[in-house]
């Protein structure tokens, strides 16, 4: 993984010195909030409902195993012993004290970590696929493409005050396991045999009140063009985005007020002249990067068999461990080796996407022991341990679920997606976490689930999204009527290459009633699949009215004995 140099290490460190002497100015009441709030934004640090909230930037989602132990250490010395991961490959600790802030942005930089623009109007984290550099399904590996963009949009002035946040993701796979069209800006990479690497770029996508996919804008962008085009491109967007309206400043709506063909049109003519300008990125700089993404010392292995591998231990654990090996664990790049999922999804006492410090410093052991030290977050709020040598898979399985991390439901329907929700976020109107909570209680049994298959479930506490419920196959959004918490159902959204925004099935439900409707939608769908089809497959072939019928059963049978 990339490793910092001097000038990232300075660069980390004097922002952490110089933001320990705002704090001071703040606690000292020598400036107000209104003049710290900019500040303590570019930092990454949030007032919240109950406490201050620090976003840390986990770039397109790798981990080393040292770091996760300092996030381990920050969770336990200065919250109240987690963190939670967020879809954007960051991590949020939410009881942090303002006064111990620049403490942690200390501990941070020690293991080259920041708070760097994970919040504010600028561009933030650089998310990419958590299985990049190993996944069997690649093109090409977007790690190199992710860092130049982190250095390149890094305290770039020009884009320090952009009309609205911006987000831009990199896949240079077959699947998207980003997001990409969900961006305001999503970059797919490409390389033919002994050929150039080419993007396509995808514009004007988002979540939020208004919920939009990117639009393909560009196509064989010849990768050392991209600062030059980008640049174009948030210039453009720097130019015509509104900033009279908060809730109008995204690109997406910028977007759809031009255009597409006329906002692409704009971007080239705005091109012509950053060409000349800007310089492009050059061998040297891939060169630079690309070093530090080399494939660890794989050993020279046979390829073995999941069905081999299961045969080595008892029929009593095999049923578990081949349902393991079939959600959590993906082909690898590598004979010999596999990537494994570690779930942070059971239901307990924390949220989806919450780890414990202890876990934490536990998952840090794992990556020592199985994957070269290294870790991924994915957007769905799991971590993943990319380089396992497939004949330790048994060994890995048995330590994972020793520590509560082995439960086999990636891709199902208790791989929940939620945001905070209004446990924490200011901003939110209703409870995520409770109803993600209730719905895994409602579902806690694993052959019911793999009966069930494939289906997202992502829930969001506001209109905000952040826990992109806009494209769960089945997407639940907190809503508040005169103080109470309802939660609005939506259907049909989906990821990847083929996403889709859902659409509102009726009226808003109380928090009581959730985990019995999505029982009677799933009713719906096994009563009425196809052979081998899944949830979304049958909400496509089906329409909403059955799924909305069933939904609103209750309401029809009240209606009747009344």
């Amino acid at each position: 993984m990339y490793k910092y140099d001097d000038v990232d290490q300075s660069l980390v460190q004097e922002r952490s010195a110089q933001f320990a002497g705002q704090v001071i100015r703040r606690l000292k009441h020598q400036i107000s909030e209104e003049e710290f709030k900019p500040l303590r934004l570019q930092n990454g640090l949030y007032l919240q409902r109950h406490a201050y909230m620090l976003r840390v930037a986990i770039p397109y989602g790798m981990l080393s195993s040292t770091q996760l132990r300092t996030l381990a250490k920050i969770a336990k010395n200065y919250d109240r012993g987690y963190g939670h991961f967020t879809t954007r490959q960051n991590i949020q600790f939410n009881w942090i004290d303002l006064q111990e802030a620049p403490l942690i942005l200390e501990e941070l930089a020690a293991v080259q970590m920041h708070a760097i623009q994970t919040s504010g109007n600028c561009i933030r984290n650089i998310t990419s696929d958590p299985f990049a550099g190993v996944a069997a399904d690649e093109y090409v590996d977007p790690r190199p493409i992710c860092e130049l963009l982190r250095q390149w949009s890094t305290l770039h002035p020009e884009f320090a005050f952009l009309p609205r946040k911006f987000k831009i993701a990199v896949n240079g796979a077959m699947e998207d396991r980003t997001v990409l069209l969900c961006h305001d800006v999503g970059i797919e990479l490409k390389q033919a045999i002994d050929g150039p690497l080419l993007a396509s770029i995808y514009a004007g996508g988002g979540m939020g009140r208004t919920p939009m996919l990117a639009e393909l804008i560009k196509t064989d962008l010849p990768w050392h063009d991209l600062p030059a085009y980008l640049t174009a491109l948030l210039r453009v967007y720097n130019l015509h985005g509104r900033r009279d309206n908060i809730y109008k400043a995204r690109i997406k709506i910028l977007i759809k007020a031009l255009g597409v063909a006329e906002f692409a049109r704009q971007v080239e003519e705005e091109w012509t002249h950053t060409q000349l300008t800007y310089a492009p990125w050059s061998e040297d700089d891939w060169q630079r990067v690309a070093q530090h993404f080399t494939k660890p010392p794989y050993k020279h292995l046979p390829k073995r068999s999941f069905e081999e591998l299961a045969l080595q231990i008892d029929v009593q654990e095999r049923i578990a461990f081949l349902r393991w090996l079939e959600r959590n664990v993906r082909e690898h790049q590598t004979p010999g080796y596999s990537s494994a999922i570690l779930s942070l999804k059971p239901h307990g006492t924390h949220a989806p996407g919450d780890a414990t410090a202890e876990q934490m410093s536990a998952i840090a052991n794992l990556a020592d022991r199985y994957s070269f030290g290294e870790l991924r977050v994915t957007h769905e709020q799991n971590l993943v341990l990319a380089d396992v040598e497939t004949n330790r898979l048994i060994e890995l399985w048995r330590e994972a679920k020793g520590l509560g991390l082995a439960l086999s439901n990636i891709g199902l329907l208790t791989d929940i997606i939620a945001c905070p929700g209004g446990d924490f976020c200011s901003l939110a109107n209703a409870k995520s976490i409770p109803i993600a909570k209730a719905i895994q209680e409602q579902f806690d049994h694993l052959d019911y689930l793999h009966d069930i298959g494939e289906i997202s479930i992502n829930i969001s506490g506001c209109i905000n999204s952040c826990g992109h419920h806009h494209v769960g196959n089945i997407g639940i959004l907190g809503v508040d009527k005169d103080g109470e918490e309802w939660f609005q159902i939506t259907l049909g959204g989906a990821r990847g290459y083929e996403a889709a925004i859902g659409k509102v099935i009726g009226r808003a439900f109380l928090a009581g009633e959730i985990p019995d409707v999505i029982d009677r939608l799933i009713t719906v769908y096994i009563q009425q699949r196809q052979e081998g089809e899944q949830f979304i497959q049958a909400v496509r072939r089906l329409g909403l009215e059955p799924f909305k019928k069933a939904a609103y059963a209750h309401d029809e049978k009240v209606g009747a004995s009344s």
